[in-house]
């Protein structure tokens, strides 16, 4: 919290920081485990290198987990930027469309009503 900003943050700001921090926990987790899994073929490795394996493995999964959430966030927006421009042009015509109609109608109404 910034101090010209005394607001505490929102509870959907803490649950969200709350998963990130759970889900980077589970991944570093399933780095260790695939590191352990893939040292144990190893069996040439010393107990000091089968460690360094591991921990260059499990950061090299972390990486790559992370660049792939990156990713796909970054798709995710570009399709959301993507959909709001459609929504927002299917907007614009039918607001073209109905105040042609009213138009149309308005026209229709004066034009039967001067007979």
């Amino acid at each position: 919290m910034t101090t010209m900003d005394q607001r505490p943050p929102s509870p959907r700001t803490l649950i969200d920081e709350l998963e990130g921090h759970l889900l980077i926990e589970a991944t570093k987790a399933e780095g260790r485990t695939e590191a352990a899994r893939f040292t144990h073929s190893l069996a040439c490795l010393t107990d000091t290198q089968r460690e360094e394996v591991e921990e260059r493995f499990a950061d090299s999964y972390l990486a790559l987990t992370r660049r792939s959430w990156e990713r796909t966030a970054r798709r995710g927006r570009e399709l959301r930027a993507e959909y709001e421009a459609r929504y927002r042009a299917l907007r614009r015509r039918l607001c073209v469309v109905f105040l042609l109609g009213a138009a149309f109608a308005l026209v229709a109404f004066v034009s039967v009503s001067r007979r």
